[in-house]
């Protein structure tokens, strides 16, 4: 079934479940962290979530509507899924350094830029420009996003305000790193014409986790043995969390083969608002005016893509 014979919108509501499966992925994810630590839940993620992507990729070459031969996988395709893969954890450690600073919120809310910098780098790199009507929904959609990422102003006012200019800078190294992540699964996905984009998607997500999964894991193996027995002993969490960011995964690879990756980043900043509305109704607390005004241009902004 390749992607021509599918509907234009189709990417749309893949998107959103991926968004859907990734919030629930952070959510058991967050739980691993305190035994397991930020690098050790990141792990449990990829390797947990290998035996679903094989089991994904079986399904579907089982299934009559989705049923080929294996792709023809070579250089090209490669070279670009190690852009995504090792860019997603290069992004993943400009967070956690980020994240160590006094400021820390602020680049939080400046990683939230990676669907702006997708459309650079998509550019320079892919040879695809949105049109204005997409960027300027892209920018409305950031804009919302960073101003619910910022803290309220008693938050702030503890958090102090100085080492800003470092938080910043991680930031925005940050959503750099999420957005060439997204250009090289695009073009791994551009590679691989023909095919059927849910095969696309599929071994997409077995080969970045099982790179991922050898990289990081070596790494903990010899730096942090500990966070590696953690992962292994809380397996139940792990499990959750990896079939989880598998289904989200396959989503968002699947997307890449059927849209541009401007698309997709900017539509998945809904994540973000489905974490943000969860947490918010979990601790019972009312929005502030800057949070309303945010959500408005976020949604604003993901409804206009959506309808361009």
């Amino acid at each position: 079934m390749p992607s021509a014979t599918l509907l234009p919108w189709a990417w749309v509501p893949i998107v959103l479940a991926a968004a859907l499966a990734q919030t629930a992925r952070n959510a058991a994810q967050r739980s691993l962290v305190a035994r397991a630590g930020t690098w050790g839940a990141t792990l449990a993620r990829f390797l947990y979530g290998l035996p679903f992507a094989a089991l994904c990729v079986a399904l579907l070459h089982a299934l009559p509507a989705t049923q080929g031969p294996v792709p023809p996988f070579h250089a090209g395709y490669f070279g670009w899924l190690m852009l995504g893969a090792f860019g997603q954890l290069a992004a993943t450690a400009a967070m956690l350094v980020a994240m160590k600073q006094r400021n820390f919120v602020v680049g939080v809310a400046w990683s939230r830029t990676d669907a702006l910098q997708v459309v650079l780098f998509a550019g320079l790199f892919l040879h695809e420009v949105p049109r204005w009507v997409v960027i300027a929904a892209i920018v409305l959609a950031t804009a919302g996003v960073i101003m619910l990422s910022l803290p309220r102003k008693a938050a702030a006012a503890q958090a102090g305000g100085g080492g800003a200019g470092a938080a910043v800078l991680y930031g925005l190294a940050s959503g750099a790193g999420f957005a060439l992540s997204a250009v090289g699964y695009r073009g791994a996905a551009l590679e691989l014409p023909g095919v059927s984009p849910w095969l696309v998607g599929a071994w997409g997500v077995l080969w970045a986790q099982a790179v991922q999964t050898l990289a990081l894991g070596g790494g903990l193996a010899l730096r942090a043995p500990q966070a590696l027995r953690a992962v292994l002993q809380e397996w139940r969490v792990s499990s959750v969390a990896g079939s989880a960011g598998a289904l989200a995964s396959l989503g968002w690879f699947t997307a890449f083969a059927l849209t541009s990756a401007a698309n997709v980043r900017a539509l998945g900043l809904v994540e973000v608002l489905f974490s943000y509305l969860v947490s918010r109704r979990l601790m019972k607390e009312s929005l502030a005016p800057a949070e309303h005004a945010g959500l408005v241009l976020m949604v604003v902004g993901l409804v206009a893509l959506c309808v361009s």
